[in-house]
């Protein structure tokens, strides 16, 4: 007589912090970073109905220079790296698709493709530009890395009036865009189209960046940062990290250059001076440095202080002369008292306080009864 023999069913093993209970993968970061460009695509089409032109320009101006903090943001944010001619090549990018969009209209050549090829050739110009200021920098340190890149941030606008042959010195380059496609409409504001334009492109910049932050370059920008005898210690080339990491900023930089170009339809050396530099690195260190969410408020912040020193000049009751000089001077000024009283009351910057306000706030769980 045979006895029957009891089979147990198979245990499964326990889930692991990146598998579900059920055995399928969590989606990747890039499926995540796609979902939330599109939601923040769809928001921002939905958005542009409803703004003015102006308001339009400005949001537009706002995704240029998010380009450039963003990118700045990786490479002093997480890579450590101080860089003080990042006004210098944004001037690149505006140049060299100056120049490619004059080309173009020379010859009479046309279409929606002659935008994306002068946007991508002035990312390129600025990639080789950045990749040889890299060399340099990965060799030096603190205020010899500093000194080098403010002297970029100087000489780079200086060939600019030297060479005016090529770039028509202090009176700039014309930028001719095309109009909106002529499928959405005669009337459409040319506002909403530029708003379109640089709102994608910054979004594709920020799809890209986001990836490469969480990838293991990212990891390997932020060991160089903390440590590079440690990182050196543990197989990380950190010359060619930190030149790695200047080409990526670099690249953003001009992005937002030439979309400034395109936006203002002309370039001039005196729209990427030294001071730019400097608003672009106290516009991240305000945001949050190392978060690509405030690089974000530090380009808001780049486009509202102009509009905020203006109409305080227009309220107080000056002179021509001084309402011009206090214009000319106070953005300084109130982006210096500003880094001052964030670093005190918000050493984080605003996404840090955010990132603070939104922790503390009470869990509010319902309550289960058995």
């Amino acid at each position: 007589m045979s006895a029957t023999r009891a089979v147990a069913p198979p245990t499964r093993p326990p889930a692991g912090p990146g598998v579900r209970p059920s055995g399928a993968p969590r989606g990747s970061t890039l499926l995540r970073h796609l979902a939330w460009t599109v939601v923040a695509a769809l928001a921002l089409l939905a958005v542009s109905y409803q703004l003015e032109p102006f308001r339009s320009f400005q949001f537009a101006t706002v995704a240029a220079y998010l380009c450039a903090t963003a990118g700045l943001t990786v490479l002093t944010g997480l890579n450590g790296q101080l860089s003080l001619g990042h006004g210098a090549l944004m001037a690149t990018g505006a140049y060299t698709v100056a120049l490619c969009q004059t080309a173009f209209a020379d010859r009479g050549t046309t279409g929606g493709w002659v935008l994306p090829v002068s946007l991508a050739a002035a990312i390129l110009t600025t990639v080789a530009v950045g990749a040889v200021v890299g060399v340099a920098a990965a060799r030096l340190r603190g205020p010899y890395l500093a000194g080098v890149t403010l002297a970029v941030a100087v000489v780079v606008p200086a060939l600019t009036v030297t060479f005016d042959g090529v770039f028509n010195g202090e009176q700039g380059l014309p930028v001719p865009v095309d109009p909106p496609p002529a499928a959405l409409g005669l009337d459409f504001p040319y506002e909403r189209w530029q708003l379109w334009v640089a709102g994608s492109a910054s979004l594709l910049a920020l799809l890209l960046l986001g990836n490469l932050v969480r990838s293991r370059f990212g990891r390997t920008f932020r060991a160089v940062r903390d440590d590079e005898v440690a990182a050196r210690l543990a197989g990380i080339h950190v010359a060619r990290t930190q030149v790695l990491a200047f080409v990526v900023s670099a690249a953003c930089a001009g992005l937002g250059g030439a979309l400034l170009a395109v936006l203002a339809q002309s370039v001039s050396p005196g729209a990427f001076s030294l001071t730019l530099s400097l608003f672009l690195l106290m516009a991240v260190v305000v945001g949050g440095l190392g978060s690509l969410a405030g690089a974000f408020w530090g380009a808001v912040l780049l486009v509202a202080l102009p509009d905020l020193t203006h109409t305080l000049t227009e309220r107080l009751a000056l002179s021509p002369a001084m309402a011009q000089r206090l214009e000319g001077n106070l953005p300084l000024a109130i982006f210096g008292i500003t880094l001052v009283v964030v670093m005190i009351a918000a050493p984080g910057g605003v996404q840090g306080l955010l990132s603070r306000l939104v922790r503390s706030l009470p869990a509010r769980r319902p309550s289960r009864r058995s």
